[in-house]
């Protein structure tokens, strides 16, 4: 969506803190020992608190409040109460929502107490790869170019991007113009981003593969060629200096 006036900017702060506080949220209450589903049943209560409603479950139907992916999934993991977490663990946690007509989205990758297993550099490399593609989004920026520099940061420390996943519109719904925002440089590609327009703005870094498949459950996705995944997310208003970042309540470059 394009803000174009105080009321929308004001709807877009209200269901980006939910979706932001949510999400901060069950970060912190994740640990070893508790299901994906009572993490899930967590995060539900909270964006119910603020009146907001699930995104994935209003638009495909999604069986869950949250997308919760563990480890080798990379995304859309349905939350279940027979995934219990675990010492060193990666965990995805996606949260978005509507409220009052206005549709936010964020997520977050870490690592599940100590790192077991050496996830924390492919974590670390996903959210500096997000923090350094917000700082050079403007208007007039070409949207190929950011993927660019996503694709180009993620070889320099040793990493992939997934070619078939990337942000979005969002703002009326929860995916709109201008489309879907690569993790790549697409040639082809001759948009722009626009001034006052909002965008969720994600990574994609992976260690091994370059697709993201579908498992049998019709909803997680995991890597053509396995590995892992870590995935950042922002929902952004683009203006002609920093983006205004609506869900930085969430805390994820912390």
């Amino acid at each position: 969506m394009s803000i174009t006036n105080e009321s929308e900017l004001i709807g877009m702060r209200k269901v980006s803190e939910a979706v932001a506080y949510t999400l901060k949220e069950m970060k912190r209450f994740a640990k070893p020992g508790i299901t994906t589903k009572e993490l899930d049943d967590f995060g539900a209560e909270i964006l119910n608190g603020f009146g907001a409603r699930s995104a994935p479950a209003l638009t495909y139907g999604f069986p869950g409040c949250a997308c919760i992916s563990v480890d080798n999934e990379f995304c859309h993991g349905i939350p279940s109460d027979q995934r219990v977490l675990k010492e060193g663990d990666l965990i995805n946690i996606d949260v978005s929502a509507e409220l009052n007509g206005f549709w936010a989205d964020n997520g977050n990758s870490f690592v599940i107490g100590k790192d077991l297993k050496n996830h924390n550099k492919l974590v670390n490399a996903s959210k500096d790869i997000l923090h350094k593609a917000i700082s050079n989004i403007k208007g007039g920026i070409k949207i190929s170019d950011i993927g660019s520099l996503m694709e180009t940061e993620a070889k320099k420390r040793g990493f992939k991007v997934i070619k078939n996943l990337g942000g979005h519109g969002i703002g009326r719904r929860l995916h709109e113009e201008p489309g879907e925002l690569l993790n790549y440089r697409n040639r082809f590609d001759n948009r722009r981003f626009r001034k006052n327009s909002v965008v969720a703005i994600e990574t994609f870094i992976s260690t091994s593969s370059q697709i993201a498949v579908e498992l049998k459950d019709g909803w997680t996705m995991a890597g053509n060629k396995g590995g892992y995944m870590a995935q950042h997310e922002h929902t952004i208003v683009i203006t002609d200096g920093r983006p205004i970042i609506l869900t930085e309540m969430n805390e994820i470059f912390n």
